[in-house]
This record gives C-alpha cells, structure tokens and sequence, in this order.
C-alpha cells in the first residue's frame, strides 16, 4: 500500500495530464464525476482538518505575514500574469476575459490539497484561501474592470457558502475527529495522501470531461494559455 501511494503522489503531475488528455478524448467516461466533485474535495478537505491542531491556526493567526502575502501575491501577481498572457497572445475578448477572471479569482479547494500532498503548512493554505474568498466579492470585480474592462456579478452569499462548505466546515470536523478520536486518526492519516491524489485526478478528469469540446474548439492557443 505505501509503494501505492508513493507511486500515485510523486507522479500525479503525469497522472493529471494524462487523465486530461483521456478526458478529452473519451470525455462520456469521466462525465460522472462532474457532480461529485465538491463531495469529494470536502472529503479532502476533512482528512487535512485531522492532520491539523488548533494550535496550528493559533501560530498563523500570531504571525499573520504568511496570510497578508499570500493574499497580496493572489490579488497582485495573478492578475499581472493572467494580463500578460491575455496580451502576449493576443487573446479574443472573450477567451481573454476568462483568463483574467482565472487571475482574479480566490485560490479554491485544490489549492489547499496541493499543499497537503507537498508537505507545505497546510494551516496557511486554509487560512489564506478563506481570507482571499472574504475579499474577493471586493477585489474580484474590480480587477476584472480595470484589466478587462468588463462588469461581472459576484454572489457574495454563493461564494461564502462555498467556502464554509468545501473547506471550513470539513476541516473543523476533522481537526474534531483529530481532538476527540485521536487513534482512529492516526491510523487513517498515512492513506489520506493517496486519496489527496487520486481525487485531484478525478477532478481534473471531470472538469476536463464537462469542457472536452469547448477545449477543442479553443485550439492550442489556450492549452499554452492555461
């Protein structure tokens, strides 16, 4: 099982592409995991959550210059980039609007996953992607106007809501089970690391599969982009 799961996390970056690469090809096979995906990201995110001690948000919330910026990184750098990419490939407005938005939005679930399976603070990423999707209802659309000059509405409720059901919600149910169960924990934490894997994939497999012909129709262009 361990050779299993050393395989699946230091390969994933190959098993991303390939699973995309098979999602467009054979997108009906992988359409299914469209409507799992927040289940199994909040399954993800529950796992970290029993890794993770109260103690650990107590010395962020200490030092919050890990939180200030990543955030300022977020806001800042992103969109810089993603207005780059729009200009140095001459992108049409409406592809080019998507990619600043890609730039401009909060960093989401995946995010924190990525950090978990490469041994980064996990406690930081958490604390950082629930800061950023405070700010975005603000930030989000007004970078968007500057870069793109186009008007977006953002749903303050619906991002809130997503951000309390796919990551604090789950991880303050594991960081209880990790309190109050702390055996049963500590046998399941070596498998989480695998199951961080093989969902990232799953993931990358369904959205890919729910955008297949679009993807195709956009060209090469945009797989660069991205």
């Amino acid at each position: 099982m361990k050779k299993a799961c050393d395989f699946l996390v230091g390969n994933m970056s190959l098993l991303v592409f390939l699973i995309g690469v098979f999602a467009v090809w054979r997108p009906e096979a992988l359409t299914w995991v469209g409507p799992h995906i927040p289940v199994l990201l909040g399954i993800i995110m529950f796992g970290m959550g029993m890794t993770l001690t109260v103690d650990d948000f107590k010395n962020i919330l200490r030092n919050p210059k890990g939180i200030f910026i990543g955030v300022c990184a977020q806001f800042l750098i992103m969109p810089a980039v993603a207005f780059g990419l729009v200009k140095a490939f001459g992108l049409p407005p409406e592809i080019a609007i998507g990619v600043i938005l890609v730039g401009t939005c909060p960093g989401g679930t995946a995010s924190n996953v990525i950090a978990y399976l490469a041994k980064g603070d996990v406690a930081l990423s958490v604390s950082m992607s629930a800061t950023s999707t405070i700010l975005a209802p603000l930030v989000t659309p007004i970078l968007t106007y500057l870069l793109a000059d186009a008007v977006i509405d953002v749903s303050v409720s619906s991002m809130m809501m997503s951000i309390v059901k796919m990551v604090l919600l789950p991880v303050l149910l594991g960081l209880g089970v990790h309190h109050f169960f702390e055996n049963f924990s500590r046998k399941i934490n070596p498998f989480m690391p695998m199951l961080s894997a093989v969902t990232v994939v799953l993931t990358v497999g369904g959205v890919v599969s729910l955008s297949a012909a679009k993807l195709l129709d956009v060209g090469l262009m945009m797989f660069a982009v991205v």
